[in-house]
């Protein structure tokens, strides 16, 4: 099968692949010929020589089977990283070394997913959000003297609908700028509800610049018709949702989850994401947002707060590192300023 009934369409679809090893797969991509998406993971070289599995750089060589795809571009991998190694295995200049490797369409940000789980409560998903705007400060300026600032893609997180908003006030230079900013945190997310996609969405286009398009990472299918009513605003979404259904199919049946059955997969799976895309629009009722919780009442509690406020603020403006948060740490931070009010 060569031709296959694809069109260029308002929202793009982006196929994630898992590689670009030179075979079945990559030549299905070649053949859709659809935006296609890589991990920084799926190019990471690791080593045991220590007697544990350490990362030991990138692996650029397949870069050189992009040939023939319609467009390339490079995700950060910040929810595999969190899930798997806790952090990011490489730095900021690692990150944007492997972004300078090749031409890519766009390159995302490094920053720091808040799903549930790696982000269970509050002050984790509030920590995590500024270091994502301080991960999005560095990789710009790291791209600046790379030369390859024009491609860079500013991503932005949160928990609830004015979390992304901060988020994007925090950036709003650099989202100008770039014209396309990523909203992260968007794979597990249901589409109803105050803090569904839909209602993430709704407030972005309220908010943002009205030049400024977005990228959905990780969205699922059933939400297509939804965001179809925000085909001004999103110019695209991407997803490798079809390599769970492989992997299911394989078990399933009793056999090897091959590379030629992935591929199959992947084209009617990408099928389906363009009929959804046809359908009439959707429309939901956007849910008011739920208020933020009330200043805790016990005064060691209001100290914490204010501790972990004010890390957040420094890392944000760069005078800590965006890893430097640790709970001993915010104790300490907050001990600091209990006893600076006591002696007051």
């Amino acid at each position: 099968m060569n031709n296959y009934p694809v069109k260029s369409r308002s929202i793009a679809v982006m196929v994630g692949l898992p590689h670009l090893a030179d075979g079945v797969l990559l030549r299905r991509a070649r053949q859709l010929q659809q935006p296609v998406l890589i991990s920084a993971n799926a190019l990471s070289r690791w080593s045991t020589k220590r007697g544990w599995r350490e990362w030991a750089g990138w692996t650029t060589r397949p870069l050189m089977n992009a040939h023939g795809l319609r467009s390339l571009s490079l995700d950060s991998a910040g929810f595999s990283a969190m899930v798997t190694y806790g952090r990011y295995p490489w730095t900021v200049d690692d990150y944007v070394g492997l972004a300078a490797a090749y031409p890519f369409r766009w390159w995302a940000s490094l920053d720091y997913c808040v799903e549930q789980e790696v982000a269970s409560d509050r002050n984790e998903v509030l920590d995590r959000m500024s270091r994502t705007i301080r991960a999005n400060i560095e990789c710009r300026l790291r791209a600046e003297n790379a030369g390859i600032d024009a491609t860079f893609m500013p991503v932005i997180q949160g928990r609830h609908p004015g979390d992304y908003e901060r988020c994007a006030v925090a950036l709003a230079h650099m989202i100008e700028r770039a014209g396309l900013v990523g909203v992260g945190s968007m794979c597990r997310r249901p589409v109803h509800g105050a803090d569904g996609l839909i209602a993430v969405v709704d407030r972005l286009d309220q908010v943002l610049p009205r030049q400024t398009r977005l990228h959905l990472f990780g969205v699922k299918g059933a939400a297509i018709p939804y965001l179809t009513a925000f085909a001004h605003r999103i110019a695209s979404i991407d997803s490798q949702a079809y390599g769970v259904s492989a992997r299911i199919a394989a078990r399933r049946c009793g056999q090897a989850k091959t590379d030629r059955l992935v591929a199959d997969h992947m084209t009617q799976w990408l099928l389906r994401q363009h009929a959804r895309l046809d359908r009439p629009s959707r429309q939901l009722p956007v849910q008011p947002e739920v208020p933020p919780p009330p200043e805790p009442a016990d005064p060691w509690e209001r100290v914490i707060a204010q501790a972990r406020r004010e890390i957040r603020d420094l890392i944000e403006t760069g005078d800590l590192d965006h890893d430097e948060m640790t709970a001993l740490w915010t104790e300490q931070w907050a001990a600091d300023i209990y006893g600076a009010a006591s002696a007051d």
